[in-house]
């Protein structure tokens, strides 16, 4: 079990891991895929709360080979079904939620599934799970911005705090990040990850490309970063 409330992923390194072993590089998103499914039980046995995943970008799906995109739609649709029976998101009442701009740039079969599982999970209250398909911080941000800008020509003696940014959100629900991990050995954020969310969170770089990634790494990590005492400014 971990004191951590809130651990995002961001699984980075699988068309690397594919070329580093002769293969086409987008078939290292099948292996990750794999890694993902590992990861998810790892986070079972250690009770993580709220988990979120990277599943892909805006760029991932709009500016890849078609070939390497109809790749990440079928595992996508394949995988996201294989969630609507799986046995530890009903024991252990998982919220399953998806976020990003997946309803305009996902196929309508994989919008079906996706909803599917919404619907299956939305009164589920223990756990949360969310996978960002489709997604850009700043997308998100900028969706925020528009509303509360609404609003204020609406009311000009609205006051604009904390809260309200939070409020209009696409993670609006979601409590702060605690820990990003991110696979791949590159040090660096992508596309404004969560930007208001991770104000406070602890980051985690590994070199183990993604489809490498062990359940033992993932809870060596954990436990490291848990015991790790947070100031938070003061």
């Amino acid at each position: 079990m971990t004191n951590l409330n809130h651990i995002v992923i961001v699984p980075d390194g699988n068309r690397r891991w594919a070329r580093q072993r002769g293969r086409a590089p987008f078939l290292g998103h099948y292996e990750g895929a794999k890694t993902a499914e590992k990861i998810l039980g790892a986070a079972r046995d250690l009770k993580v709360p709220c988990l979120t995943f990277w599943g892909c970008s805006v760029a991932n799906v709009t500016e890849r080979s078609p070939a390497e995109v109809k790749v990440l739609f079928a595992i996508f649709g394949r995988y996201f079904k294989k969630l609507l029976t799986n046995r530890a998101v009903r024991e252990d009442r998982v919220r399953v939620d998806f976020l990003g701009r997946w309803p305009e740039l996902f196929p309508v079969s994989v919008q079906k599934t996706i909803r599917s599982v919404m619907k299956a999970t939305e009164h589920h209250d223990r756990h949360r799970l969310t996978f960002l398909l489709a997604y850009d911080g700043r997308d998100e941000m900028a969706a925020a911005i528009e509303v509360i800008a609404t609003e204020k020509h609406r009311n000009p003696k609205l006051k604009v705090t904390r809260e309200l940014v939070k409020r209009n959100l696409w993670t609006h629900d979601l409590p702060p990040v605690d820990l990003v991990i991110r696979t791949g050995g590159e040090p660096h954020w992508s596309a404004g990850l969560m930007m208001w969310d991770v104000a406070e969170a602890q980051l985690h770089f590994t070199p183990t490309l993604w489809p490498a990634f062990t359940s033992a790494e993932f809870k060596r990590i954990v436990a490291a970063h848990g015991k790790t005492e947070r100031r938070f400014g003061r």
